[in-house]
């Protein structure tokens, strides 16, 4: 039997309007926070090779079954004669009949984390960097250049950077068998 390719799975909205981490205001006075525009909103579906650190984005309008099937569909495309194990959270759009049905089509075991357990999961460590560094306290001109930012930022992170940020390389890493086979992978430099 081959061996399976494990890819940690997960997925964040992308709003026009920045999330607010910080800003100076005069002790006991209300900042005044200027946004423009009506809020626009996107979903983005990754997965991580574990082992490999490479990243698979696909934007949607919506997370729906349907969207996570779109992604499901990408993922085999990706990996077309692997055997697929994607891990990832219990969210609807995850447990819908129609995405256990084409996931068993497609030959792509599902593994789901426990419930309320976002720290298991690295894309959502990735997410957490890419919100902080991308996209707090800016507000773009438009969704599609937030977007474009957030994937050209994740795609042009080398691997082993791609790991660190996920926390797979940290020794408090929760499956440690992974963490011992990066080690080898990416003894030399970064």
């Amino acid at each position: 039997m081959p061996l399976a390719r494990v890819l940690f799975g997960d997925e964040t909205d992308l709003l026009l309007f920045p999330p607010l981490r910080a800003g100076w205001a005069v002790r006991g006075q209300a900042k005044h926070v200027t946004l423009s525009g009506r809020n626009a909103k996107c979903v983005l579906f990754g997965a991580l090779d574990a082992l490999s650190g490479q990243l698979h984005l696909l934007a949607r309008q919506r997370q729906r079954a349907e969207d996570f099937c779109a992604f499901l569909r990408y993922l085999r495309a990706c990996h077309q004669q692997q055997v697929l194990v994607l891990v990832l959270d219990e969210d609807p759009s995850h447990t819908a009949q129609l995405s256990q049905a084409l996931a068993d089509q497609l030959g792509i075991i599902l593994l789901f984390l426990p419930k309320r357990s976002p720290h298991l999961n690295p894309v959502d460590h990735l997410w957490r960097a890419v919100k902080k560094g991308i996209c707090a306290n800016h507000q773009y001109e438009n969704l599609e250049d937030e977007l474009n930012q957030v994937v050209n930022y994740l795609y042009s992170l080398p691997p082993r950077e791609v790991l660190t940020k996920a926390g797979i390389c940290s020794p408090d890493f929760w499956v440690g068998c992974l963490r011992s086979s990066l080690c080898k992978n990416f003894s030399g430099p970064t």
